[in-house]
């Protein structure tokens, strides 16, 4: 299993550990990961949550909690590997939270939710790598076009979230649970079509990641002999004692079973995978009482949201099981024991 080049950077290990908001992947997990060679990534999804001043100043509190598990993650990596941040189109702060990042030293940082169409511009000039996410050959042509026509520049990596992944799809909900899907491995074939034309231009290889229903060490040598340059993977590395979880929310994914995991509705405006715990179970059946609004989500109005997002993944992140969202991909009933980072990423690459 060789490593990948990411302009400068050198992953021994072709391995993204997804980031997992709120309070999932932090610096803890994400400095365990590079340290062992892969990317780690830190959501910045409302991560300044445990910071004192988070309910009267949630801005602030997140960009200072920014730069402190980045600073964190990389005292653990020791220089190994990469440490990245994950951060969403759809928070209202996006913008700040990109500034911050590259301020913070984050080697790289990656996009979903939404097209990070105006991501070049916020980074300039500085090392910091940047890929999107993607779900389809159109959305890598829509962006790569965009960012190489208005700012000409190109994407450093790219990484591709397929269906079966955990969190929010870049698909409908309808095509998700009639398994209308494309398979992740066709979408690697046409966003591979799109990236060669900017491999072309600008004079380089770029790598591709895949992401959504990776699981085992079969399951990554099949993306690999397939042509992909990497996999990511965010729930797998929940059951890690280094994941910065509450211990409780690591207990819930060993308890579940693939028939308790379900598809969402999101106030993001996406659909999502996580497991049906009773929280979801009253979302589903009627809107919940909002009773303090985070200002996190740019497409999210009070009015008509189900539920409150920040709050949902707060509590789940503390792991009060009855109250939370529980992100997950669609292989989380199959982990059964919590192991360390290293014995992890060794299982995953046959050590």
């Amino acid at each position: 299993m060789k490593g990948v080049e990411i302009g400068a950077f050198h992953l021994g290990v072709p391995i993204i550990q997804g980031g997992m908001g709120v309070g999932i992947s932090l610096g803890g997990l994400a400095g365990a990961v590079a340290h062992e060679g892969g990317m780690g990534i830190i959501s910045t999804a409302q991560i300044g949550f445990k910071q004192p001043d988070f309910m009267k100043n949630v801005q602030e509190a997140n960009l200072r909690a920014i730069d402190l598990q980045i600073k964190k993650a990389k005292a653990i990596a020791k220089g190994h590997g990469m440490v990245g941040v994950n951060i969403m189109v759809a928070l209202r702060d996006y913008a700040q939270h990109v500034r911050q990042a590259v301020e913070s030293g984050a080697d790289c940082i990656i996009s979903g939710a939404g097209l990070p169409l105006h991501l070049p511009a916020l980074v300039g000039d500085a090392k910091t790598k940047i890929a999107p996410i993607v779900s389809s050959g159109k959305a890598a042509m829509l962006i790569l076009k965009s960012w190489d026509r208005k700012f000409h520049k190109t994407a450093d990596f790219l990484v591709i979230e397929g269906a079966k992944a955990g969190g929010h799809l870049g698909f409908k909900k309808e095509e998700i649970l009639s398994h209308q899907t494309q398979g992740l491995l066709d979408i690697f074939k046409d966003v591979k079509d799109v990236v060669k034309g900017f491999e072309e231009k600008y004079q380089r290889h770029i790598p591709i990641f895949v992401a959504g229903g990776i699981y085992s060490h079969e399951d990554i040598i099949e993306a690999l002999d397939a042509g992909v340059d990497g996999v990511q993977m965010g729930t797998r590395f929940i059951a890690t004692h280094e994941c910065d979880a509450d211990d409780m929310y690591k207990q819930a994914f060993l308890a579940c079973r693939e028939e308790d995991i379900t598809i969402v509705t999101s106030p993001v405006g996406m659909p999502g995978r996580a497991i049906n715990t009773p929280f979801m179970q009253k979302v589903a059946q009627e809107k919940q009482p909002i009773r303090h609004c985070f200002q996190c989500i740019s497409s999210c109005h009070v009015a008509n949201a189900p539920y409150c997002i920040t709050q949902a993944l707060i509590e789940a992140a503390l792991g009060h099981f009855d109250r939370g969202l529980f992100f997950t991909g669609a292989n989380g009933y199959r982990i059964d024991k919590i192991v360390s980072v290293k014995e992890l990423m060794d299982e995953l690459i046959g050590a």
